[in-house]
């Protein structure tokens, strides 16, 4: 076999070209491969009316062999302008890399390997006039190239080799398969598990997939990234709230208004305007439940019901709810449920991210998915398709610099959602939507109190409304203010122009408030948070204190003088902020202040789906065996109305579900289950309670009422008198659920009973334990 080998850098020194030197070496007994270098190509320039000759020659070399290798360096999230240049004339008036079978191989200084470059110069090689065929997956990344070699310029470490080796015998097979030297790119890839569907994303989306596929005659394997007990995606955070309405002509009127004025894909609308007023059906049918009515029932009246009461057909929004509860997890315990239930049709793997999309480079079929399990790299097939449920990319900094205009937001829901959606679709071709749009919740337009970076914010209702009555503002980077603090919360949109839209971020925040405010917040017995207590800075003077926040002293200084000309006239002639909100600080200090960060609950974009759930490629067209449902490239858009997101995990996880377990062909593809030493269920094999011991006078209890469902304790206790409480098994959120874990054990034993006051901020996890001692006491 004869391959091109492309050194993807034009430096005098490249540990890419000894990469490939080394390869041309360890190969040289089966395979021939040629190095090109592309520094003594010039810059490419389309004004030139000749190819130049160094071009024509590289061209020849390429169309020649049967196959390419690029090994291409990382700069700035990218390859390199040099190795651009090269693409640009290979792909302009001479096309050798068309229908080409290529690898890509990369060498970094440092410890990221060449990740964004690899993903970068497959859109690349996939762009109308390049049309390669990239071989999906095995990506050899290979970090810290200084050390890598040694002085002979070859590979040190053997499992390296070894890597280097596997991904090579793929590469010759796939260039066989794609030059007619062998079969199917399916039968020539090892398969570690074979299923007829693969659900990516455990959250409310991927449980309502993997359910509806399952109940169509799939075995499906279902896969997260986040570890036990942090499964669950957003909806085991979010307030459980389906958004509904009885009338479908003034709920599609309301949800074009929340659009406007930006477009819409009217069958996807309609689809989901649709399932929006079937919902309390959908409940009784396929959830079992007794839909529970939020103005019927609970007879709620509040700022989200509806969140734009100006809009033509808002009368009829409401919210269905699967219990009278909210913020307790309910609706996600009882998907997570309807997935345990189908454990001999659904498997699942916990703590093993997907990490690429497999594709079919001529087709553009997806046949399956690379999954790292246990520090391994799996191959899975899918037979008759993925679905995306992975979420969206609030916690991935660079995606959210890019796409959002932030530098940084605080998570209310999931730290596992990293974006990995919108990886795995760069890669495949797909076409995007909404990226710029997210939703932020709680006090000041979408704030919460400042937290370590990769740690969840404390969430606040705003109608906590001390932290903006009084004399207290919110003050921007410089110490000016920026918005009105008391603005009607419309998931962190405020009103500007005529429209509504995010509040612009600053990248260090501060509530600014006097001596008197202060000690009102500090003693109020009402307040539903109180860490930031530790975190408030006080200066004696306003310019010492804006020197401590990091603000400019002349304008916050300006900021306070006109903050109490305000208040003096009962009118906030900037921002509109009603006038009995305020009251004129102290003239004398201290004052005070405390960092706030913006927040932000989910992001909305990704690849873009059609009304089937079929993930869509740039042209438009369906990427054959590919669906999304829920966050990723969500339909919301612009303005949002509060349940919608939960909404659409149900709407189209069922619609992406079921059309994914739909047989594609009429061959018989026997399924494959993976090697035992990976597992089948994480989750069951956890529950099991038989390796529990028990000594004398000790009792297990479990209920499922925790927000991550089941809690199992073991109870010590003889003569109606409870000497020991144990925690022995339990699925909660560790940031949530911390204190109830550590703290009402102890209580209980203190008190000895089990009816102990449940911890603030922890109502599901309190009433989980509780409940599981009482039913372990229920044995004596």
């Amino acid at each position: 076999m004869k391959l091109a080998a492309i050194v993807g850098t034009n430096a005098d020194t490249s540990y890419n070209r000894t990469l490939l030197t080394y390869m041309q070496r360890y190969f040289a007994a089966e395979i021939d491969i040629d190095i090109l270098e592309i520094k003594d190509l010039p810059l490419f320039n389309e004004s030139t009316t000749e190819t130049p000759a160094a071009v024509l020659n590289m061209a020849k070399t390429i169309s020649e062999a049967d196959g390419v290798i690029i090994s291409a360096p990382e700069y700035d999230h990218g390859v390199t302008a040099a190795l651009k240049s090269a693409l640009e004339w290979l792909s302009y008036s001479v096309h050798p890399l068309a229908q080409k079978p290529v690898m890509i191989v990369g060498v970094s200084l440092g410890k990221q390997g060449t990740d964004l470059a690899q993903v970068n110069l497959r859109q690349v090689l996939d762009a109308p006039g390049v049309d390669a065929y990239v071989m999906p997956g095995h990506q050899f990344l290979l970090s810290n190239g200084p050390e890598a070699f040694d002085q002979n310029g070859d590979l040190k470490d053997s499992s390296c080799v070894d890597w280097m080796k596997t991904c090579m015998n793929s590469f010759t097979s796939f260039v066989k398969t794609m030059t007619q030297q062998g079969g199917d790119l399916v039968d020539t890839i090892k398969w570690d598990a074979v299923y007829d569907n693969l659900v990516i994303g455990f959250g409310g989306a991927g449980a309502t997939a993997a359910r509806f596929a399952a109940d169509a005659g799939a075995k499906v394997l279902l896969v997260d990234a986040a570890p036990l007990g942090h499964e669950g995606g957003n909806t085991r955070y979010a307030a459980q709230l389906l958004n509904s309405g009885a009338d479908y002509d003034q709920l599609l009127a309301y949800y074009k208004s929340l659009y406007a004025p930006k477009d819409y894909d009217e069958a996807m609308l309609e689809t989901y305007v649709h399932g929006m007023t079937k919902l309390p059906e959908y409940l009784r049918q396929d959830l079992g439940v007794t839909p529970v009515s939020a103005k019927k029932d609970l007879h709620l009246v509040n700022y989200t019901l509806p969140e734009y009461p100006e809009f033509k057909g808002h009368e009829t929004v409401d919210f269905t709810l699967v219990h009278k509860g909210i913020f307790d997890a309910s609706l996600w315990k009882l998907l997570r449920q309807k997935v345990l239930d189908r454990k001999d049709s659904i498997d699942i793997w916990l703590s093993s991210p997907a990490r690429h999309l497999i594709q079919d480079p001529q087709t553009k079929m997806i046949l399956g998915a690379q999954i790292e399990r246990n520090g391994e790299l799996l191959n899975i097939r899918a037979v008759n398709g993925v679905v995306l449920t992975v979420g969206g990319f609030e916690n991935n900094r660079d995606m959210v610099q890019n796409f959002l205009g932030a530098t940084h937001l605080t998570p209310l829901g999931s730290l596992y959602n990293q974006g990995d959606g919108i990886r795995m679709g760069e890669e495949i071709g797909a076409k995007f939507w909404h990226m710029s749009n997210y939703e932020a919740l709680g006090i000041l337009n979408g704030m919460v109190f400042a937290v370590p970076e990769g740690e969840r914010g404390h969430y606040i209702n705003p109608t906590y409304t001390k932290l903006f009555t009084g004399a207290i503002f919110l003050a921007g980077d410089d110490g000016s203010r920026y918005t009105k603090e008391d603005e009607q919360n419309r998931h962190g949109h405020v009103y500007e122009q005529g429209q509504w839209h995010v509040a612009r971020p600053n990248e260090h925040p501060h509530l600014v408030f006097d001596a008197k405010q202060w000690e009102a917040l500090l003693h109020d017995d009402e307040s539903p948070y109180t860490d930031w207590y530790d975190q408030v800075i006080s200066a004696p003077t306003i310019a010492e204190l804006a020197a401590k926040i990091g603000a400019d002293p002349a304008i916050l200084a300006r900021t306070v003088a006109q903050f109490n000309h305000f208040a003096a006239a009962g009118e906030d002639f900037k921002f509109g902020r009603l006038g009995d909100t305020m009251r004129a600080f102290a003239e004398d200090g201290p004052y005070y202040a405390v960092a706030v960060n913006h927040d932000v609950l989910n992001t909305q974009g990704g690849p873009q789906r059609n009304a089937r759930a079929e993930v869509l490629a740039a042209d438009g067209t369906p990427i054959p065996r590919l669906y999304s449902a829920g966050e990723l490239g969500g339909i919301n858009a612009n303005m949002y109305q509060a349940g919608g997101n939960l909404a659409e995990c149900l709407i189209f996880g069922k619609i992406a579900g079921t059309n994914a377990a739909t047989a594609k062909t009429t061959e018989k593809v026997a399924l494959q289950a993976a090697l035992p030493k990976y597992g089948h269920n994480d989750i069951t094999t956890s529950d099991d309670l038989a390796s529990i011991t028990l000594g004398p006078d000790q009792y297990l209890g479990q209920s499922n009422e925790g927000i991550g469902g089941q809690v199992v304790v073991r109870v010590t206790a003889k003569a109606g008198t409870i000497t020991n409480v144990e925690i022995v098994r339990e699925h909660e959120s560790d940031d949530v659920a911390a204190e109830a874990l550590s703290t009402l054990p102890q209580r209980i034993v203190t008190e000895n009973t089990a009816d102990v006051d449940a911890v603030s901020g922890a109502s599901s996890s309190s009433r989980a334990i509780k409940n599981a001692v009482k039913d372990a006491l229920k044995q004596l």
